[in-house]
């Protein structure tokens, strides 16, 4: 045992070919490790397999492991594969992987539209159920919750989302519809400052800002859709959940199939949608409300 040698959880990840988030959402599942007072921590059963804790005045402190439990983790997630084709996570250890707290959790897959908050607890939107949630109930209450599929630890909405607020940036690629998007970005640039500070790129979209803004009603701009494809809507109000597209360009080709392809994918996803139109800018007062009122926002 004096030459045994101990490899770190990331190592141990690597090895065995899974990232290391999908890693530590294992060892929490079989029970070697859970997370406490936001830190990682052995249980008895991981102790019991090998674990030990290392540390440094330079890297603080982690779990090492024999290099041999590779084989016994290996040979239990395969005996788990054939039980089951799918590991679910539940908000609580969604969170601990996430490193958020299991309060904020069901907000922010909110936020992103994968969930929606009912009176008794959250249920699955139809953009959450095309990414693998799985609607449950407590069986001695019968509130609603959703459990995920692992595979959600490499989607690129929720990397997306936690490296924002964790701090850390990412470089955005155009790809797909954004190829034309761009293009219209480069040529439309973004120079009409509104009320609130967004710098926009037309009068029509200023008047749009501005009018959200003296009616106190909290919007995003160019805020991107929750999706794996990069689309971006004009604007975005997290109460409601509610999308806006301003269509201005009508007689431009590039700018009509823009449009079309835009709206299939707010109709593949379910998302609330309100359209304005030039006609619509003229009488926002008017038409603004009614639109919103559809989706329960009221307008003052």
């Amino acid at each position: 045992m004096g030459n045994q040698k101990y490899i770190s959880t990331t190592a141990l990840s690597k090895l065995m070919g899974v990232s290391t988030s999908e890693l530590f959402a294992y060892l929490i599942e079989i029970g070697w490790m859970e997370r406490v007072n936001d830190a990682w921590t052995l249980t008895n059963t991981g102790k019991d397999k090998g674990g030990q804790f290392r540390s440094d005045s330079l890297r603080g402190t982690w779990v090492v492991w024999p290099d041999t439990i590779i084989y016994e983790l290996e040979s239990m997630k395969g005996t788990n594969a054939n039980a089951t084709d799918t590991k679910y996570l539940n908000a609580t250890l969604l969170s601990q992987i996430l490193k958020v707290s299991k309060l904020r959790i069901n907000p922010i897959l909110s936020e992103l539209g994968w969930l929606e908050k009912d009176r008794k607890g959250w249920v699955l939107t139809k953009l959450g159920e095309s990414i693998g949630g799985k609607q449950l109930e407590y069986e001695k209450t019968g509130i609603p919750y959703v459990t995920w599929p692992e595979s959600i630890l490499s989607n690129k909405s929720l990397n997306e989302t936690f490296k924002q607020i964790h701090g850390e940036f990412f470089e955005e690629k155009a790809e797909s519809i954004d190829e034309i998007d761009t293009s219209f970005r480069d040529k439309f640039q973004a120079k009409h400052r509104s009320a609130d500070g967004h710098f926009v790129r037309s009068k029509a979209e200023m008047l749009i800002d501005n009018w959200l803004y003296m009616s106190e009603i909290v919007h995003a701009y160019e805020r991107k859709l929750p999706i794996e494809e990069d689309v971006y809507c004009d604007f975005y109000l997290p109460v409601g959940k509610v999308y806006i597209e301003y269509w201005g360009l009508e007689n431009d080709a590039k700018y009509i199939e823009r449009k079309k392809t835009k709206l299939e994918i707010y109709r593949k996803y379910g998302f609330n949608l309100i359209e304005l139109t030039d006609i619509d800018i003229q009488n926002l007062d008017d038409v603004f409300p009614k639109k919103l009122l559809k989706f329960g926002i009221q307008a003052y």
